[in-house]
């Protein structure tokens, strides 16, 4: 094991970290699309493709991976017993423990498709499904999803086997990002992996183009909403949702959760060139960020995800290693803390003058306990530092929000339900119903607020909703008018290509088909909806307009669309006054709706905002072009 995470091993400069950024388009190119849908194979392979095949044979001579020869197989494996000495306090694996032994294997799955040392540059997307005792058997699997020019992906699997009972049950996966490591100034160039053979390996190697570009732009995305959620938290803003900062007398302060760390680099500490091995620094990084958290909530919150593990640059025997980790912010259930890596040789020591080597964000959440809805003490900042923090954290939430929705690749099932027009009192029932339900949900979460539009997002487990709020000035009846007649859509909305009514069962249920241009590439998208519509009751209730997917045999799928589905969208109409109204926009989000949301979640995309403003243009119109 003495060949462990060599990534260290050399002084990453600006050019080594720029083998990750390439020839990449701007995201509003790909992301929504991703050229898969969930559960199949890649639809398109990406142009990128062949310029780096292109590459690699122009430069046979750099290749760091024996060229012309077999390749040998990629997989790597790692079967570990736990052991007492491997577990914490209450006998679970020690998720130090684990990333030392994920760093291990990722590494020699890198070094064996390289040929040669290789350099750890990232860990991403560490997510803890659950843990493993003593007495079980770990079994790590690790194998390279995709090679670059100069940098590959590297996807780990790690599951629990107790021996007892036969039961293998999935604890952790992981993707990490290697270089070769140079003998001299030039770059490494890697051969492609190719030979892909079952239908999970080329979705991998599909998705593993789309963590990277989603990584290359994370820092532009970050700069962009973390601009937007400043501005929410020091506006005066009454809607809910809006990140403001908590009161201090009733939340703690995040200065009271600092922890500062040090540990000595010795020699069982590196590998055979001297240099620390990147799992033992990972591990002492968990240390540290744990005792932050326990200051916090008072017990041993249990790790759930590891987001931006980076390495920065080496330390070697003898440096001294300072970790400072602190809580950043806490959420409904789940907390964030940040941890920096500093390290000092013995001039650098006297000197005060550190070199800034590594840097993760941990995600917590506390152990479910029956009959207690578990939760964080709210925190508050104090300092400048930690205005900063805090709202960082609230960015890095929404992106990792994005991130796991828009590379989620479940199967989906069917959502659309018959259309019979003999049950049309039940269905349309059940769509209204749906709707209101949706709109009565809690903790929504500002996206955006201008002066006449906000947006907002709703997340449970594998739940996404949004939001978008209009102030227009019309009267709701007005805008329940046009917003009930579907043909008028195509006026306002510019993902709406043509709409025509398919059938009309009376005043308040159509079903009507609704085509949709290609977005970012992607394929054209078809969708047939039931339009359900009610008037209030009561004085205080809205305008109800109701859409949800059906099947009808009359509209078959059309070549050249792709026949997709909503579950559950539509809007509440709310009256403020005589020539005012408020218009709620709600859609559960679904994979044939999540490539046009998919830009605003992300951050990169303002076009629910502009569809919004559109829409409220087209209400305030004087001229009525529908009637009931």
């Amino acid at each position: 094991m003495m060949t462990q995470s060599l990534q260290n091993g050399f002084t990453l400069d600006n050019h080594y970290l720029q083998d990750l950024k390439g020839p990449v388009p701007l995201p509003t190119q790909y992301a929504p699309s991703l050229g898969v849908h969930r559960g199949s194979c890649p639809v398109e392979p990406h142009k990128d493709q062949e310029i780096q095949r292109h590459r690699s044979t122009q430069a046979a001579p750099l290749l760091g991976s024996c060229r012309g020869q077999t390749p040998a197989p990629m997989d790597v494996q790692m079967c570990q017993s736990i052991q007492p000495c491997h577990a914490d306090h209450q006998g679970d694996l020690s998720a130090g423990q684990l990333l030392k032994w994920m760093d291990t294997i990722a590494c020699l799955a890198a070094e064996r498709h390289a040929g040669m040392a290789c350099v750890t540059l990232s860990m991403d997307d560490i997510q803890f499904e659950e843990t493993g005792r003593v007495g079980q058997v770990i079994t790590i699997k690790s194998k390279v999803n995709r090679a670059f020019t100069t940098s590959m992906e590297v996807g780990i699997r790690v599951s629990v086997q107790d021996v007892r009972e036969h039961v293998e049950r999935l604890v952790c996966v992981a993707y990490s990002t290697f270089v070769g490591k140079p003998a001299g100034p030039q770059k490494v160039l890697l051969r492609l992996v190719e030979d892909l053979c079952s239908a999970e390996e080329q979705l991998q190697h599909s998705l593993a183009s789309e963590r990277r570009r989603l990584r290359l732009y994370n820092e532009q995305t970050f700069s962009t909403l973390l601009q937007d959620y400043h501005t929410l938290a020091n506006g005066n803003y009454s809607s809910p949702g809006v990140c403001s900062r908590r009161d201090p007398l009733s939340a703690v302060s995040t200065e009271f959760t600092r922890v500062e760390s040090i540990e000595l680099v010795l020699p069982p500490h590196a590998n055979h060139h001297g240099n620390t091995f990147g799992g033992q620094i990972m591990a002492w990084m968990e240390n540290a960020a744990t005792v932050a958290a326990s200051r916090l909530c008072g017990c041993f919150p249990s790790l759930r995800s590891v987001d931006m593990f980076r390495f920065r640059g080496p330390s070697s025997v003898g440096d001294r290693l300072v970790f400072k980790a602190v809580v950043n912010n806490t959420f409904n259930n789940s907390i964030e803390v940040g941890v920096r890596v500093e390290a000092y040789n013995c001039e650098e020591w006297t000197a005060n003058k550190p070199r800034h080597i590594n840097s993760a964000f941990l995600i917590y959440q506390l152990a479910n306990t029956p009959g207690d809805v578990p939760a964080f003490p709210q925190v508050t900042y104090t300092t400048q530092d930690g205005e900063r923090r805090y709202l960082s954290a609230i960015v890095r939430k929404r992106i990792r929000m994005a991130r796991k929705h828009i590379l989620s690749c479940k199967e989906e099932a069917p959502l659309s339900v018959p259309w019979d027009k003999s049950n049309q009192v039940y269905l349309g029932y059940n769509n209204v119903a749906a709707l209101t339900v949706l709109a009565g949900k809690q903790d929504w979460e500002a996206s955006s607020i201008s002066d006449r539009v906000a947006v907002y997002v709703h997340e449970e487990v594998e739940l996404l909703c949004v939001q978008v709020q209009m102030e227009v000035m019309t009267s709701a009846l007005h805008a329940f008018t046009l917003l009930a007649d579907l043909t008028l859509r195509p006026l306002w909305d510019k993902h709406y290509l043509s709409c025509e009514e398919v059938e009309r069962a009376d005043e308040e249920e159509t079903v009507y088909h609704i085509k949709c241009p290609p977005i970012n590439g992607g394929k054209s998208r078809d969708f047939v909806f039931l339009l359900s519509k009610r008037q209030p009751c009561n004085d205080d209730d809205p305008y109800v307009v109701a859409l949800r997917s059906v099947t009808v045999t009359t509209v078959p799928p059309v070549e050249g669309f792709l026949r997709s589905e909503a579950k559950c969208a539509g809007f509440l109409i709310h009256s403020l006054g005589l020539n005012s109204c408020k218009v709620c926009y709600y859609n559960q989000v679904t994979s044939g709706v999540l490539p046009y949301v998919a830009g605003n979640l992300a951050g990169w995309s303002k076009s629910m905002e502009e569809t919004a403003s559109a829409c409220t243009t087209f209400l305030e119109r004087d001229l009525i072009t529908t009637l009931f």
